[in-house]
Formats: C-alpha cells, structure tokens, sequence
C-alpha cells in the first residue's frame, strides 16, 4: 500500500485547521438567561398612536419542579411602548429593556378594538417579519384593558400560561365553543373576498371563582369581532353566536341543554358535529340549505325516552341556528359562511351581486335546516338506546 508522504499530511492538516478557523462561531449567542422572554403582546391604538405591550415571563413563572411552590404569587412583567408605527412603539419599549427581547415564544397577540377598527393587515405585515415569529400564534380581540388581560393568572395563581388565552382550552359550557384563530388562518380570511373574518374576544370575570372570599379574575371568551376587508365594524357575544357551535367539526364537546314540560332539564353532551352547507338556488336571489349531524352522551335524564330527547335535541340546535342567523343579519355579518360557498361554487354571481351591495343575504337567504341528532350512550346507567 502507497503511503503518503509526511510533508503531504501535514500540508493537508494546515489546510483543515485553516477551514475550522473560518468558520463563524457562537461568540455573539446570548445566554438564556440574558434574555428576556416575550409570550404575549397586546397592540392598542390611542391618540394617533399605536400603544404596544410585550409580556414577559421568567423561568420561575413558568417552571414547574418537584420543590416549587404551587400557588406561589409570581409578578408578571409587561413593557409599553409608543410611537406612530409598530416598529417605533416597540423601539421605545426597548429603550430601557435590561435584557434584549426574544420573540421566539411569542405565543399570542391581542388586539384592542380601536385597533381593529384601524385596519389588522398593518398590524400582520409588520409583526410577521420578525423572523423569531412563528406563523400560528393565537390572535385575538378585546374590549377591556390591555394591561388587564396580559397580567390575567390562572387558578392557583398559575402563570398566563395556563389561561384560555395560551391553551384554548374547551371546557363543559354551552358557552366555551369560539375556539382560538391562528394568525395566519386569520390573516387567510380577511384576504379572501367571500370570507366574513371572526376573532375571539377575550375577556376576563370575577363572577365566579374565589381564593378564600376574595373574587379572582379568570380569563373567558365571551362574544367576537367581525372584520370587513381589513377592519372590525360588528360584535356579537357567545349567547348570539351560540349556533355557530354546531358548525365547527373542531369542536370536541358542548353540552346542551333539553327543557322538560315539568321544569326539568336533560343534558346531552354533543362532540364534533358536522355541518354541510347547499346551495339550493344561485341565480337571482341565491337559497341555502343547511345540515347538521350530531352525535352524544346523556349527562343527564329524568326517565325521558333516547328518541324523545332526539326529537328535542334536533329542534334545539335548529332554533339555534335560526336565532344566530336572524342576530347576524341585524349586524350584516355572515357567521356561517354562507357567502364564502357562493364565491367558491358561482364566483359570476357572487360578484354581480356584491357589485350592488357586500352583503346580500337576508331572512329568506336560509331555505332550510335539518338537524340529525343520535345520542349513542347514556353513560355508566343503562339506557334504552334503539
């Protein structure tokens, strides 16, 4: 075997320690706890001003380990900034940062209505080209205090973290089903023409939770913005948009409620209910139609019949949906997306008809609605289930 000669392999070691040396290196990396951490930011709209809010959690509100203390009260931290553009207000927050702010955990973004009504595009195209931001965080409307809503803990005094506003989370209420919208689902939606745009609204209540006697906040969606082009211009609350529940295939579970001619109420818990739109008509005035299926558990019953409660179940959700539609037409919104199907099947007649006025549905626009309830088990009791 051919060996090389020494003055070769040292020539060629040289030119490897060489390459190495050139090679960029992580001199210039900061360490993790240099760095402060952004979860969440809330964009306002004052006085000719964008007002921007960063929250920032360290490891100790959010790390969880065997000698932490659960419940320990741990202060959230929350920049504001200002200035005519986004770019600027958030500049002015960093101005007195003590550490550079990372927004590669940036998880959601929360809107007040005044900045809404401004134009979200704006907001969109400037956010997304920060690099460090991921394309699917949560974003979000508010009426409230932005200060309010970024400082909400969870229950236990649990980090912001644990709240509606990072996990949207679906809980056992008829009033738990707006689920939250990605930024660039949402973003998707207000570019396209047949598309009525909905974001959640988040909120917070003391009405109902107590540490010790004292109320405590807890963070709840409680109705949604609807947004024409770019801008806000109609809300509606979850008690109007109740029928929308039944349109979203997402939707894990709701619950539903069965008034009984004694006072009594039976309760089903419906999940993943899927709805079929139609188009019965498309010229002249266009006519839908609309189909719900659904299936369920009885969470509770007084010695009703399964195709009773069905039978009821089916009127209910009907109703529901009826109610909603009627309440949408009132604010000339679109919640179930009925123009989006004539844009996508008879995009001609969808244009002649916005070319008179955007929105053209009415009371006679929604022909039917058929409802296919089957409840499939009534728990751990026997029930006579056909």
């Amino acid at each position: 075997m051919r060996r090389r000669h020494p003055l070769t392999r040292f020539a060629a070691a040289c030119l490897v320690l060489a390459a190495v040396c050139t090679l960029p290196g992580c001199g210039s990396a900061k360490d993790i706890q240099s760095l402060a951490y952004v979860t969440a930011m809330g964009i306002d709209y004052v006085d000719g001003k964008y007002v921007t809010y960063a929250q920032v959690l360290n490891f100790s509100n959010v790390a969880r380990t065997e000698n932490g203390e659960l419940g320990k009260k741990v202060p959230v931290w929350l920049g504001i900034g200002h200035g005519v553009s986004i770019t600027e207000s958030f500049s002015d927050m960093n101005t007195t940062s003590q550490f550079p702010l990372f927004m590669g955990h940036l998880k959601t973004i929360v809107m007040s209505e005044r900045a809404m009504r401004r134009g979200v595009k704006e907001l969109y195209l400037t956010l997304n080209r920060y690099r460090e931001i991921r394309y699917n965080v949560y974003v979000y409307g508010t009426k409230d205090n932005l200060s309010d809503i970024l400082t909400q803990k969870s229950i236990f005094n649990l980090s912001p973290l644990d709240t509606t506003m990072f996990s949207g989370t679906q809980m056992d209420s008829d009033l738990t089903f707006l689920l939250p919208l990605s930024g660039n689902r949402g973003i998707a939606n207000v570019n396209e023409p047949g598309i009525t745009a909905m974001i959640p609204d988040i909120s917070s209540s003391d009405k109902t939770w107590h540490e010790d006697k004292l109320p405590r906040s807890m963070s709840m969606v409680k109705g949604a913005f609807f947004l024409e082009e770019d801008r806000a211009f109609a809300w509606m609350s979850v008690s109007d948009l109740q029928g929308v529940r039944w349109s979203n295939r997402n939707l894990n579970h709701t619950p539903l409620q069965l008034p009984r001619d004694d006072g009594y109420k039976d309760m089903v818990m419906f999940v993943h209910p899927r709805m079929k739109l139609k188009i019965v008509k498309a010229s002249g005035e266009p006519r839908f139609d609309i189909t719900v299926r659904v299936k369920g558990t009885v969470y509770e019953m007084r010695n009703t019949p399964i195709a009773e409660m069905e039978r009821r179940a089916e009127k209910a959700i009907e109703d529901e949906i009826r109610e909603t539609y009627r309440k949408a037409l009132r604010k000339r919104c679109d919640p179930f997306q009925l123009e989006e199907l004539l844009y996508r099947k008879h995009p001609a007649v969808f244009r002649k008809l916005t070319s008179r006025d955007r929105f053209f549905l009415d009371e006679a626009s929604l022909r039917s609605v058929h409802v296919h309830a089957s409840i499939t088990s009534t728990g751990k009791y026997n029930g006579n289930i056909k």
